[in-house]
């Protein structure tokens, strides 16, 4: 059974951690101390399982009141293309309506904007570099 999840247990929070470690830090050679950063303590997380092995990670911050912020989605390579990165996005959309969010931003990679677009994110910034990462800010209304 494949799923995700808000995380709730130190098991399922080191699950996500490890997913993030091996996408952004190890395959995109992020660095460690901007990968895991202070925001991790407040963020509300989530993972995703096939049975028992996690594959997505993702974490959302209330910026301002009724605004969160997604942050850190990100599915193993072996798992990509098969429609996962929406289950993940989904998950954490039902969860921001549930927690009153009604608009959620994003700083998409370049590379996923077309994912995001599809989801409805509307881009609303030029072309910028986060950890040495071509990225655009997005925004959606989900209420």
């Amino acid at each position: 059974m494949v799923y995700a999840k808000q995380v709730e247990t130190e098991k399922e929070y080191e699950d996500a951690i490890q997913v993030r470690r091996k996408v952004f830090v190890e395959e995109q050679d992020v660095p460690l101390h901007l990968e895991l950063d202070e925001y991790d303590a407040e963020a509300v997380h989530f993972v995703a399982y096939d049975e028992e092995i996690p594959f997505g990670a993702g974490r959302i911050r209330v910026i301002e009141p009724g605004i969160g912020k997604v942050e850190r989605v990100c599915i193993l390579p072996s798992y990509r293309g098969k429609k996962l990165g929406n289950l993940m996005m989904q998950c954490m959309e039902e969860y921001s309506i549930s927690a009153g969010i009604s608009k959620l931003k994003l700083n998409a990679q370049s590379q996923a904007i077309l994912f995001y677009e599809k989801r409805n994110y509307t881009i609303n910034s030029p072309e910028f570099l986060e950890a040495g990462i071509p990225h655009r800010a997005m925004e959606k209304n989900i209420k």
